[in-house]
C-alpha cells in the first residue's frame, strides 16, 4: 500500500513557523492562505492551509495557538499526534476546515521528512512524474447573479492558447445563447454542477432543466457533483459514467457511500486532512479502476505545486483542475505555461 511506503520516515521538527498569503481571484473573492512552515536538522518543509475563512489566518489567531509540535517522529506518529491536536484557536464555521489546515501540517511535515531522508516522494514510491495536463477552472459570474455571464474570459484565454482546456462552473444564470457559444469551442471539458455545497457562497441549486440542456450541450464532458434528486436522477440514468464526485469525498467511506460506483473522483488532497486518508483512497481507487483527476483549492504557494506533483505521479494524463496559480488572476497575465505542465524537480522533498 502507498503509505506504507512513507509511514515510517523519520522526521525531526524543531520550529514552526507560519506566514499568510492574500490574492484576488478570478471568482471575485480575495483569497488567503496560510503557509505552514516546519524546521529541522537544517531543513524545512512546507505545505499551505487552504481554509476558506480569510479570518482564520489572521496572524493573531495563529499567535494565539499552542502548538507543542517540537520533537522526534515518524511521520506517522506525527500525523497521531495532528490528529488530537486544535489547530483552531476558537469554533470554526465549516467541520472541513479542521481537515484543511491538517493538511497544511501534514504536507508540511511529508516535505520535511523527504527533504530529511534527501529523497522525492517520487523515489520513494518507484513512480515516475509526467506532464501533468491541465484545465483551467472558472465562474463566468456569481451565482447569485440575474444578469446573464459573459463567455469574454474563455475566448480570451483561447486567443492566447487554442489548446486550452476548461472546468466550468455553470450558474442558474446561463442562458442558451451561452452554452451554445462555449459548447461551440470544444474546449470544456468538465462541468462542475456545485450541488453539494449546502450553505456556502457558491451552493448552486438543482435545475433539472439546466442539467439537461448542459448534459445535451457538452456530451464528452465530465459532471462533477449533480445534486441528485427526484426531479434529477432520471437524467443520469445511462450516463453514471460521466459522474464525478468532489465535495462529498474526505476518504474511503465517502467513496463507499456514493448513490452509485464512481467512475470519477476529484482529488483535494486538502479535503483528506491526512497524507494517511489521501494515499489509502488512491490505492482505493487504483483497486477498482476509478478514474481521478486533481482538483485545487486556489491554493497561493506551495499548495498549488503540491497538488501537481501529486497528477504528476498519479494521474498526469486526467482534466487536472491543477492549473498554475496565474490562471486564477483576474486577468491573468501574458506568457502562463500551456499544458501539459513539467513539473520535475531534481531536488528532494515533496
Amino acid at each position: 500500500m502507498l503509505y506504507d511506503h512513507v509511514a515510517d520516515l523519520p522526521l525531526t521538527v524543531e520550529t514552526v513557523s507560519v506566514d499568510r498569503h492574500e490574492r484576488d481571484t478570478s471568482s471575485g473573492f480575495t483569497r488567503a492562505t496560510t503557509v505552514v512552515s516546519l524546521s529541522g536538522d537544517g531543513a524545512t518543509g512546507r505545505g499551505e492551509d487552504v481554509t476558506y475563512d480569510a479570518d482564520e489566518h489572521d496572524p493573531a489567531k495563529w499567535d494565539a495557538l499552542d502548538l507543542p509540535l517540537a520533537g522526534e517522529y515518524t511521520l506517522d506518529s506525527f500525523s497521531g499526534l495532528l490528529a488530537e491536536t486544535d489547530l483552531f484557536p476558537d469554533p470554526i464555521d465549516r467541520e472541513v476546515f479542521h481537515n484543511y489546515r491538517r493538511w497544511g501540517f501534514e504536507s508540511a511535515a511529508l516535505d520535511l521528512a523527504l527533504r530529511q531522508a534527501d529523497t522525492t516522494l517520487a523515489d520513494l514510491l518507484d513512480r515516475s512524474v509526467d506532464p501533468v495536463r491541465f484545465v483551467v477552472s472558472t465562474r463566468l459570474s456569481a451565482a447569485e447573479s440575474d444578469e446573464p455571464p459573459t463567455t469574454d474570459r474563455v475566448h480570451r484565454l483561447l486567443e492566447r492558447d487554442p489548446d486550452v482546456e476548461f472546468k466550468l462552473d455553470p450558474t442558474p444564470n446561463w442562458t442558451p445563447e451561452v452554452i451554445d457559444d462555449l459548447a461551440e469551442t470544444g474546449a470544456v471539458r468538465t462541468l462542475d454542477f456545485k450541488g453539494h455545497y449546502e450553505g456556502t457562497e457558491v451552493e448552486t441549486p438543482p435545475d433539472p432543466d439546466l442539467y439537461e440542456r448542459l448534459l445535451d450541450a457538452f456530451p464528452d464532458a465530465v459532471v462533477e457533483d449533480p445534486a441528485l434528486t427526484n426531479a434529477t436522477r432520471p437524467l443520469f440514468e445511462g450516463r453514471e459514467d460521466r459522474v464525478a464526485w468532489d465535495a462529498p469525498i474526505h476518504g474511503i467511506e465517502d467513496v463507499e457511500a456514493l448513490p452509485f460506483e464512481p467512475s470519477w473522483l476529484n482529488i483535494k488532497p486538502s479535503r483528506f486532512g491526512s497524507v494517511e486518508r489521501l494515499l489509502a483512497t488512491l490505492d482505493y481507487c487504483f483497486e477498482r479502476d476509478i478514474a481521478m483527476y486533481g482538483g485545487g483549492q486556489f491554493e497561493l504557494d506551495v499548495g498549488r505545486l503540491h497538488i501537481q506533483r501529486l497528477a504528476a505521479l498519479f494521474y498526469p494524463d486526467a482534466p487536472n483542475d491543477v492549473a498554475p496559480g496565474g490562471y486564477n488572476d483576474p486577468e491573468p497575465p501574458a506568457g502562463l505555461p500551456s499544458s501539459p505542465l513539467d513539473v520535475s524537480s531534481d531536488g528532494p522533498g515533496f
